[in-house]
């Protein structure tokens, strides 16, 4: 079996793998889809090989054998990739940090004891049981398959919402800043203002419930304008481009708040002081709890939240390469791309 993997910067191989055989804790899952995050984009731009467990990190897909000491799931269980519960054994677990528990961060960013030796990019992968969560019944596989970053995105909203009525900015209409957009409409923001390059991402943020669609180089001016010269009460950073995390801070009042979602993988020039001048509050967000992604189905399935309109295509893994070549360019027209094994 094979299993496409970022090898090097601008490099996809298929690598060889045997079919999966599940061990006592594990189940083997059939994958229909599998995302094409953003990061996978920024670990395809980046020098060397990215790492193998989160190369196709956005997967549904069917169980096709279980473990011997499985007993949550059966074969033809339609199961979505998520994190493990929390271990109850680490250091902020026992603390009472469940939330910020260690195993479920080596687990999200593909380290430690639930880490595979590929990702979703193959027809098979081998999981243990507590990274699968039960997909819902009113799902479609393509919505199935966009579940987990819209659960991040839920995740840091929930933990950074706007205020009823205050003025929020989104940076970056890509998938992850379209589904952040969709939240911060549902919690109850006044005016939602996106920052975007791209004219097409921009309409389409317009017909998701944003007022405003910007350019990067008239957001400053006009997002003053909007707001009595004060700037947004909550920028939501989801460009993932250190550049921008800057740019989140200049957008934003005194006495404003930032929230990091995008990922940007080099270090970010700042101004740190008018981070301080203007007392801005920084947070940051990373994952999500089963709750949440249990909430992000039910969010989905009743219409809500809106994961079709960003599903823009769907190729064949051997096309993988073609789609990361036109992805990466910057010049795509494409918002979420599934690949089907």
């Amino acid at each position: 079996m094979q299993a496409a993997l970022i090898t090097g910067k601008e490099t996809i191989e298929f690598v060889e793998f045997d079919e999966p055989s599940p061990e006592s804790d594990q189940i083997v899952v059939d994958i229909t889809y599998c995302g094409i995050c953003g990061t996978d984009i920024h670990a395809y731009q980046s020098e060397g090989p990215a790492w193998p467990s989160t190369c196709g990190h956005e997967w549904t897909g069917r169980i096709s054998k279980t473990g011997d000491s499985v007993k949550r799931f059966s074969d033809g269980d339609r199961v979505v990739i998520a994190v493990p519960p929390s271990c109850g054994q680490c250091s902020a677990c026992h603390s009472g940090q469940m939330e910020k528990c260690r195993t479920v961060l080596m687990a999200t960013v593909g380290r430690g004891p639930f880490a595979t030796p590929h990702g979703g990019f193959a027809k098979q992968l081998a999981i243990h049981h507590g990274r699968a969560v039960l997909a819902s019944k009113d799902l479609t596989d393509e919505q199935a398959a966009q579940i987990e970053p819209a659960a991040i995105c839920f995740h840091a909203v929930r933990a950074n919402p706007p205020k009823l009525g205050e003025a929020a900015v989104i940076q970056g209409a890509g998938p992850i800043g379209l589904s952040t957009l969709q939240w911060v409409r549902v919690a109850g923001a006044g005016t939602i203002i996106v920052v975007e390059p791209n004219e097409k991402r921009r309409t389409l943020s317009l017909a998701l419930g944003a007022h405003h669609a910007v350019d990067p180089s008239s957001a400053r001016e006009f997002i003053e304008d909007q707001t009595s010269g004060l700037g947004a009460d909550i920028v939501y950073e989801c460009a993932g481009v250190p550049a921008t995390v800057q740019s989140a801070v200049d957008l934003a009042r005194r006495g404003g708040r930032v929230a990091l979602i995008g990922l940007a993988m080099g270090d970010a020039p700042i101004t740190p002081r008018q981070w301080l001048t203007k007392e801005i509050q920084v947070s940051a967000a990373l994952g999500y709890t089963h709750e949440e992604f249990e909430m992000t189905m039910g969010y989905v399935a009743d219409g809500r939240i809106d994961l079709d309109v960003l599903h823009s295509g769907t190729v064949d893994l051997s096309d993988i390469a073609g789609i990361f070549d036109e992805l990466s360019s910057g010049l795509t027209d494409h918002t979420k791309v599934l690949v089907k094994p």
